[in-house]
């Protein structure tokens, strides 16, 4: 007699590694890699974006810590990850303010909602289910989040939705775990595509990246 199928995993509640591959008109464009993990009172989720091949070669590195249940923000620190964020937002319960640094800059909002950052975003899609609408709220004002046709992407069956302003287009897997398949970001080079890699093709491209 057979067990029950295992539960798909859940980034809530246990650790998840994965890795996007980035590409520019079609071209290699660089790598971006997502570690979350729980901690007793967030969720924890770190990007490291390494842009390269015909863009120029740059990292940045994201910092979200995120409401275990909500998905909303905490706390987000953006920057090259060799030295003190460039840019940080404090979500200060206690206070009741919303606390914004950029460089010696700092500025400061009441706390009266619940905000998203860009990394909590995308994870709150994955939980977003049936839904062909919704307004959440970040720092810089709302962004509109409109469900499109369902589409498969690389044989996988997915949600996508189109986030404006902005004009990203983000495409989440139908069934669980609800992995993020694709991210298009309209930049000033072009449209860059993140595709999702599977164990083997992250293994494969971080080696073919360290050989000289």
């Amino acid at each position: 007699m057979s067990g029950a199928a295992a539960e798909p995993a859940d980034f809530r509640t246990q650790p998840e590694t994965f890795s996007l591959t980035l590409l520019l008109g079609g071209r290699y464009a660089g790598e971006q890699e997502w570690a979350l993990h729980p901690e007793r009172s967030a969720v924890v989720a770190r990007v490291q974006t390494d842009f390269g091949g015909v863009l120029p070669e740059v990292r940045r590195v994201q910092l979200s810590r995120l409401h275990p249940r909500l998905l909303t923000s905490l706390h987000y620190a953006e920057g090259d990850g060799r030295g003190k964020a460039s840019f940080e937002t404090t979500f200060d319960r206690r206070s009741g303010l919303v606390i914004l640094r950029q460089g010696k800059d700092e500025a400061t909002l009441p706390l009266t909602t619940e905000y998203h950052d860009p990394v909590s975003l995308l994870l709150f899609l994955r939980v977003l289910g049936d839904v062909d609408r919704t307004q959440v709220r970040m720092t810089g004002g709302h962004v509109l989040v409109q469900r499109l046709p369902e589409a498969e992407v690389s044989g996988v069956p997915a949600r996508t939705y189109f986030l404006r302003p902005g004009g990203a287009y983000v495409s989440v897997e139908q069934a669980p775990p609800h992995r993020l398949l694709r991210l298009i970001q309209p930049t000033d080079f072009g449209p860059i595509e993140a595709t999702l890699l599977s164990p083997r093709q992250a293994q494969a491209e971080r080696r073919r990246r360290r050989a000289p």
